[in-house]
Parts: structure tokens; C-alpha cells; sequence
């Protein structure tokens, strides 16, 4: 969240990111002479018959009669907006074994790839190519790995490429077979509309089938799932299924739960069904002007006042006061303010401190801030009566040290601290107190490709650091509402990359949460979906207010696909989200600025 003008912090990971791509150019060479019991194992790599066996990103991919590598047909892809022509297929392999992936590629920036390995995946690239030009890479399976995806694609604003007589040389895959029974399904949390599973991955299965009472009600990528929409003070039996290219399995010895009787964890907070929140400036002024708490519509469930900040970076030591009357002449005193508060907690309306923003670095890099936070977050809450807390860390306050890698068991000092003072904090005040967290897609979603400083080393440390907090705290949570813009372009559930601005970043944005994700790739390693009523889209509510500023017809696709699954574009939702809180916003300021426009909209949408 901002005082000032946006800014997006990608920058650092992007380029490294890219760069690791451009290197992959090295791979280019000439292909080994096949073994003799090597087999070209692609499907219709001649594009004869048309896209066969080929699967395409949104309507980028069309075979054509010219310009042809060989035959009588090529590929012709074209990238648009977001999406960067991408068309795959998966293929049978053996495991252990070494493949010699090629194509004839004409354009610029054409990518050929093998993901799923079991090793290392890998791409090669020509960044022009005027006439036919071979790509070609090589790699080795995994000991398990009996399957790989092979793709091609170009880049973002580039024109038309083409790709004819691609080939997967090496040892011919066993036939696919009906995977095995999942084992070890046991229940991970229970809540009042929600069960949360987890299952052993079974090798060879590309996919999971969820059951309730024998009907199949979720699917899922990895060996995790949260099932929704339950009753509370229910007793549910559920099963799960593998899948993959030959069938399903048999279902799973079943497991029962009885959800809770509702109000329990994060949920015990008497939040309305559908809540607005809202961020509201109030220890400082910017070009929005100063609103004083009482003129605050009736429309915001949530006020999360901006900002509690630290006295140092890392003391822990957090202040709050209001905007001084130099800055905002209109500002009022501390008892209106205190009385306003108690006004809108009366007619039902949540008020909480928000800690950090932009400018609020917190680092609780050791066991005195730990408890320095608490005592002073403390401190707050009850000099302004306040119902709860509200995590902005921005910037550098979370990273994770080098060696961290599981986000269910972290080890950083940053990250264990905040568990712990929140820990605290909600232990102190009870079932009531109200907890939310406004973190940023570099922090979360990014942690789908990249989680820390990486197995390597060289990403940003930053990198997917807000998982292991939001998973500790999840029983804990209220409400997360992932600030979606001043953002770079992130890849969603459906590998492709997806950019700020409109329906199609939120919704694939918002599934990822719902649905869960392995992180940095790793199917032993997936972060579990939160409840939706857990979660809440967060967006500027003006133009000013920052990058990515969504239209209100966006907005509504966007909320038609998550909660209705219509209106939902090329991205397909892996559930449907009925249950969704609602919308947050920076801010309630720039809302006012812009007519509150931002507000009024959800009211019309909600009908309230």
C-alpha cells in the first residue's frame, strides 16, 4: 500500500529470470545420432494432421500451408496480450533414460521445452530466425518420471512463428497405465464449511478426483485438496481417486469429519457474508485528502487504519497516530476519533491497525522485536479499541534465509518471529480478534515458480516469503485479500503468464489461493487453498490509487467467474468459489476521490 505514486519491485526476479532463459540459447546444437532402439515418440510432429494431439493456448495455435519445414503443414502460432502461443503435448517416456527433443522453428523468439522431467527441464531458443532453423536440447528422466510435457512458444509482442518436424527421439515409453489407489488420506483442518485433505502422491498420475458421499465434488494437480460450501455440525465421507491419460483408479478407503459448529479459527468474527474493506489514511495525507473516520460510508465492512509503523526497521517497536494538523487540517481529535470508532464497531463494522506499507519496513529479526511488537501492537489495539490486525509487510521486511526451503517448517528468523507475535496476539485477545494480511503477488502467487532464494541460490530471497506465514496462521486468518497490481505479469494454475488490469489477473490470481499450488513446482510440497470465505480481491480504487487499476465491468467479470464460474475467458477456475468474502481496496480515500465509484459497485453487484 502507498503514500506516493506506484511502484512494482519485479524488476530484480524478471531479469534474472529472463536471463536464465536467454542463457538456455546455448543449448542449441546439433542432435545426436539416435540409439537403435531410440523411437520418435511425438505426436503428429509434422502438423499433418492439423493439431492432433497438440494442445494450444487460447485460439494462438493454426496449422498452415506456407511457409512448411517439411511435408505439407506447420504450425503457426501467434502470440496476443498475455498469452505467448504456447501449444504442448505430454508424452510416454521410460524413467532413467536420455531424449533428444527437436524442431525446425522459423520467427523470432522461439521457445522449444520439456517440462516434468524428473531432472533438470529443459528450453533452447533463437531470438531470429529469417528461414528454418533447428532447435534442439537434450535431457535425462527421473528414476519415476514416465511421462513428459514438450511445448513450444514465442514471446510476448512478437509476430507469428512456426514450427514444423518436431521430434522426441530416444527410448519408447511404457504404455500408460490406470494409476494406483491413493493411500493415506487424512484430513488436515476442519472448519465449520470446509475440509481440508491431504493424500500420498501416486506416481504416474497426472491428476486427483475428490469425492463427498461418493459424488465427485473437486480436483486437484497435487496430493492436497479443500473441499467447500459444507454444513456446519455436518458428518462427510471422502474419497480420492488418481488420474491420468488411461483412466481413473478406484476411489480411496474413505475418511469422515465432522465440520465445527461455525465461529471457530479464523472464521469467528461476524464479518457479513459478502464484506467490503477498505483501507483508510489516517496517519498521513496524500493527493486523496484526509477522511475522517465518521464520514466513512456505511458500505465498508472492514477499516483497516493506515498505518502503524516501526521506530526502526527492526526494533518492533510499532506507533500509531493520527495525521498531524499541519498535514490534514481537517483531521479530527483523538476522542471524535475514538468515538467514531466505537460508532462504526456498533453498527457492525470491523476496525483494525494495519502494520507496515509501503514506507513501514518491519523486520522482527530477532526475539526483542518479537516481543516488542507484541507489546506495542498491544498497546494500540487497546488505546483505540480496536477489533484486530492487519499485516501490510512490504518491500524487504520478509525473506527467507538461504536453506530455507519448505514453507510448512520455516526457519527464518523474520518469518518464525511474525508466527509467533501473531500467535501471541491472538491468543491474547480471543476468538474475536480480527486477522487479515494484504501481502503482494510477488510474495504469494509468484511462489508457484519461485519460492526464496531457490535450490540454487540467485533468485530474490523475497520471493514467495508471505506462504509460510499465511499457512501457519491459516487457522488463525480472517481474511487474506492479496493486493493484485503494482504488479508484474505472474503465471497462474494454467502455466501461462497473466497480466494486472483486468478480469482475467484476478481470477487466475484469486484460484491459485482457492485452489492451492505446488510451490516452485514441487508436487511434495503444495500449499493448501484457503477457505473462500477466507479470501477477498484486493484492487486500487482509483487510476491514482496504483498500477493495474481494474474497471468496474471488469471487476464483475471477474467476480461472475470466481463465484458463478460464467464470464470467465480463457482461464478456467478449478472450483466454483461461491463462498468468496468479498473485495478490499486502497483505498477509502481514493474511493471518495473517484465518486466512490469502487464502492458503489459492489453494492450494486452484492444488491446492498
Amino acid at each position: 500500500m502507498e503514500r506516493t505514486g506506484p511502484t512494482v519491485r519485479f524488476s530484480g526476479l524478471l531479469a534474472a529470470a529472463t536471463a536464465a532463459v536467454l542463457a538456455a540459447g546455448a543449448l542449441v546444437a546439433t542432435a545426436p545420432a539416435a540409439g537403435a532402439a531410440d523411437v520418435d515418440l511425438a505426436r503428429n510432429g509434422g502438423f499433418e494432421s492439423g493439431l492432433d494431439g497438440w494442445s494450444c493456448t487460447a485460439a494462438s495455435g493454426a496449422v498452415v500451408s506456407t511457409p512448411v519445414h517439411g511435408g505439407t503443414k506447420a504450425l503457426k502460432a501467434t502470440p496476443a496480450g498475455s498469452d505467448n502461443a504456447k501449444c504442448s503435448q505430454a508424452l510416454t517416456v521410460k524413467p532413467n533414460s536420455s531424449y533428444t527433443l527437436s524442431a525446425w522453428v522459423q520467427g523470432s523468439y522461439v521457445y522449444l521445452g520439456a517440462t516434468g522431467t524428473g531432472t533438470t527441464d529443459v528450453s533452447t531458443w533463437t531470438q531470429s530466425s529469417g528461414a528454418w532453423k533447428q532447435l534442439t536440447t537434450t535431457f535425462r528422466t527421473g528414476p519415476s518420471t514416465t511421462s513428459v510435457s514438450v511445448y513450444t512458444h514465442g514471446w510476448y509482442g512478437t509476430p507469428a512463428h512456426y514450427v514444423d518436424d518436431l521430434t522426441l527421439v530416444g527410448p519408447g515409453g511404457d504404455p500408460v497405465v490406470i494409476p494406483a489407489v491413493p493411500a493415506g488420506l487424512k484430513t488436515t483442518a476442519i472448519a465449520s464449511s470446509s475440509v481440508a485433505l491431504s493424500w500420498n502422491a501416486v506416481s504416474g498420475a497426472s491428476g486427483y478426483n475428490v469425492y463427498r458421499g461418493g459424488a465427485k465434488v473437486a480436483t486437484a494437480t497435487g496430493p492436497s485438496a479443500t473441499v467447500t460450501g459444507l454444513t456446519p455440525s455436518t458428518a462427510y465421507s471422502f474419497q480420492v481417486s488418481a488420474t491420468n491419460a488411461a483412466g481413473e483408479s478406484a476411489k480411496s478407503a474413505a475418511v469422515t469429519a465432522t465440520t465445527t459448529a461455525g465461529g471457530g479459527g479464523g472464521g469467528d468474527t461476524k464479518l457479513p457474508a459478502r464484506a467490503l474493506v477498505g483501507y483508510l489514511h489516517s496517519s498521513f495525507a496524500n493527493g486523496s485528502g484526509y477522511t475522517r473516520m465518521a464520514d466513512v460510508p456505511d458500505s465498508w465492512d472492514v477499516i483497516n487504519l493506515a498505518f502503524g509503523e516501526p521506530t526502526s526497521v527492526t526494533s518492533g517497536d510499532i506507533r500509531f497516530a493520527l495525521c498531524p494538523v499541519a498535514e490534514c487540517p481537517n483531521v479530527e481529535s483523538e476522542a471524535e476519533f475514538k468515538a467514531a470508532i466505537k460508532a462504526k464497531q456498533a453498527a457492525g463494522k470491523k476496525v483494525l491497525i494495519s502494520i507496515g506499507g509501503q514506507n513501514g519496513q518491519v523486520q522482527l529479526a530477532s526475539t526483542a522485536a518479537r516481543d516488542a511488537f507484541v507489546t506495542s501492537v498491544s498497546k494500540i489495539i487497546d488505546t483505540y479499541g480496536l477489533d484486530g490486525l492487519d499485516i501490510d509487510f512490504e518491500g524487504h521486511s520478509l525473506s527467507l534465509n538461504t536453506g530455507d526451503t519448505d514453507f510448512r517448517s520455516p526457519t527464518s528468523p523474520v518469518i518464525v518471529n511474525l508466527i509467533s507475535a501473531v500467535k501471541s496476539l491472538k491468543a491474547k485477545y480471543g476468538s474475536d480478534f480480527v486477522l487479515t494480511m494484504a501481502p503482494e503477488t510477488f510474495f504469494v502467487q509468484l511462489g508457484y515458480q519461485f519460492y526464496g532464494s531457490g535450490p540454487w541460490g540467485g533468485q530474490d530471497p523475497r520471493a514467495g516469503a508471505y506462504l509460510p506465514v499465511i499457512h501457519a496462521l491459516r487457522d488463525d486468518l480472517t481474511l487474506l485479500h492479496v493486493q493484485d497490481y503494482n504488479s508484474g505479469p505472474i503465471m497462474g494454475l494454467d502455466n501461462q503468464y497473466h497480466t494486472m488490469g483486468g478480469a482475467d489477473f484476478h481470477i487466475a490470481m484469486t484460484d491459485m489461493l482457492l485452489a492451492g499450488f505446488p510451490v516452485a513446482g514441487d508436487t511434495t510440497k503444495v500449499f493448501p487453498g484457503l477457505r473462500p470465505d477466507q479470501v477477498a480481491i484486493g484492487l486500487p480504487a482509483s487510476t491514482q490509487a496504483g498500477n493495474g487499476h481494474t474497471t468496474p465491468a471488469e471487476v464483475n467479470k471477474a467476480l461472475n467467474c470466481l463465484i458463478k464460474k460464467t464470464d470467465c475467458g480463457s482461464y478456467q477456475t478449478r472450483g466454483t468459489w461461491s463462498d468468496l468474502r468479498g473485495l478490499m481496496t486502497w483505498s477509502i480515500n481514493w474511493d471518495r476521490f473517484n465518486n466512490w465509484e469502487f464502492s458503489r459497485n459492489f453494492d450494486a453487484y452484492f444488491g446492498n
